[in-house]
């Protein structure tokens, strides 16, 4: 009976953490978001309803449909989940169908609605390289036949996000893909070359734009230009510091009022910082810290392989994510443009990763 209730339903510790945080996004997007909501659009709460239409309404019925399938679906969809996303990363450079928005061609315009393919990807992406990394076809001891065929296949998306520009999400994807060819047991000295061919692309890609030589210059040297390419990160340094130990109370951000920019979306760990202080803002941290230990601890207790890769892999992109925003509001991470997942304004970010947290349930059944 007892295992019967264990493969009825999922895991209440890893349900528990994901509710509160999902809730909490809610509360610190209605708050971070009102100024610019009124002042846009003429509606305090114009965000969050957005929020709760195209992100929390679609996402909770994804997590509900994707929590109920059968772990082995997703092998057996994982092509063709991928090559979609291939499909959709192609159509933003159409156009008429593709945005640009700050300087990004990231979006697609279907009807009313935006949605931003990028985000689907690597959800996309997961799926497939824990499907091609235990394919008992592959022989990864030889890299000629196993990694190299194996990286080809993952590279047109990869190339893809790294056309909009978007160097944020390229590097999700790319940490994504070596911690889970590491958690494969890819042998280490392929990591490490594949690693420091990486390292040099990355630096060439950084320098090979000057903007965003001065945005990694101003990660090193927040001073130099505090009214120009390093007004973001003062801004975000001087929210998180007026918050002090116990903040200046929910609603009361002097910051999100049109100083500190994106206040609804990348800079909304520093909102929370400043109007809930120390103690709420590093609860915060322990709460991403608890979510992504649990869902690590079901992909440890999967029941094979290809379902290990794809939990470990999704709870990587969670938390990789996660600190790579809060990192670039307290000055431990270059600003790289990602939302804080569950917790930041965006209807695609918000559905896809409650659909990838539904995945996540539905394996902890088993």
């Amino acid at each position: 009976m007892t295992e019967h209730l264990r493969r009825k339903f999922a895991d209440r510790r890893f349900l528990l953490f994901l509710g509160i945080l999902v809730v909490f996004g809610l509360v610190a997007l209605t708050s971070a978001s009102a100024p610019v909501g009124y002042q846009k659009f003429g509606d305090t709460y114009f965000f969050i309803k957005r929020q709760l239409l195209y992100g929390l309404l679609p996402g909770v019925i994804l997590f509900i449909l994707f929590a109920k399938l059968n772990q082995d679906i997703w092998r057996k969809i994982s092509w063709g989940v991928y090559l979609l996303s291939v499909v959709l990363l192609i159509l933003v450079f159409v156009p008429g169908v593709g945005l640009v928005l700050n300087g990004s061609r990231s979006w697609l315009t279907i009807g009313p609605l935006t949605f931003q393919p990028a985000e689907f990807t690597k959800l996309a992406l997961i799926l497939i390289t824990a499907y091609l990394l235990t394919d008992k076809k592959r022989d990864f001891s030889d890299w000629r036949y196993g990694l190299l065929p194996a990286l080809i296949l993952l590279a047109p998306s990869l190339v893809l996000v790294l056309l909009q520009p978007d160097l944020g999400t390229l590097s999700i994807m790319i940490v994504i893909v070596f911690a889970m060819l590491y958690l494969a047991r890819v042998p280490k000295v392929y990591i490490i070359v594949l690693g420091l061919i990486g390292l040099v692309v990355f630096t060439g890609l950084i320098f090979a734009a000057p903007y965003r030589v001065k945005r990694f210059t101003t990660f090193l040297h927040p001073e130099l230009d505090p009214q120009g390419v390093g007004y973001h990160m003062n801004q975000a340094f001087l929210a998180v510091g007026s918050g002090g130990f116990w903040g200046l109370g929910l609603g009361h951000s002097r910051q999100k009022y049109q100083y500190l920019p994106e206040v609804a979306a990348d800079s909304i760990y520093a909102v929370v910082a400043e109007e809930m202080g120390f103690v709420i803002a590093a609860g915060l941290v322990v709460l991403v810290v608890l979510l992504g230990w649990q869902g690590m601890r079901i992909a440890k207790q999967s029941p094979d392989a290809y379902s290990r890769l794809l939990v470990s892999g999704i709870m990587v992109w969670f938390i990789w994510q996660s600190f790579l925003n809060i990192g670039a509001m307290v000055g431990a991470m270059p600003l790289t443009g990602v939302p804080l997942p569950l917790v930041s304004h965006g209807g695609s970010a918000m559905m896809t990763m409650l659909a990838a947290m539904g995945i996540v349930a539905g394996i902890s059944k088993s």
